[in-house]
């Protein structure tokens, strides 16, 4: 069983950065692969980003690729998901999640998922 809470949402202006953080527990979590996912009004969860358990690999969806960057580090159970060059269409919630086998991109193979942090930017 893994937890994870999510936190480093909030309000900023277009080309601004935010970092978001997602706290995980459970003994599983460095075994994880991670990834980072968002949801804007009346759409679908989307993919963002992933990485695997070692962190040495990772996916990015190609309206991100460039701007975001995921990272983690399994001593402090903890995923980031850095943006930079915010835009007006990257205002959604994010939403990390894991999953206790191989990188993925599919939202449906993910096993937990935290509760999401708002992160609006505006124009």
């Amino acid at each position: 069983q893994v937890q994870l809470v999510e936190s480093g949402g909030g309000l900023v202006q277009t080309g601004g950065s935010l970092r978001l953080s997602c706290a995980g527990s459970g003994r599983t979590f460095g075994a994880s692969a991670m990834g980072w996912f968002r949801q804007a009004p009346g759409e679908e969860r989307a993919f963002v980003a992933a990485i695997s358990w070692s962190g040495g690999l990772t996916y990015y969806s190609d309206s991100v690729r460039g701007r975001f960057t995921i990272s983690r580090d399994n001593a402090k159970n903890t995923v980031w998901l850095q943006m930079n060059d915010l835009k007006f269409e990257d205002t959604a919630v994010y939403y990390c999640a894991a999953r206790n086998r191989g990188i993925t991109r599919l939202k449906e193979d993910y096993d937990y998922w935290g509760q999401g942090t708002q992160v609006t930017v505006s124009s």
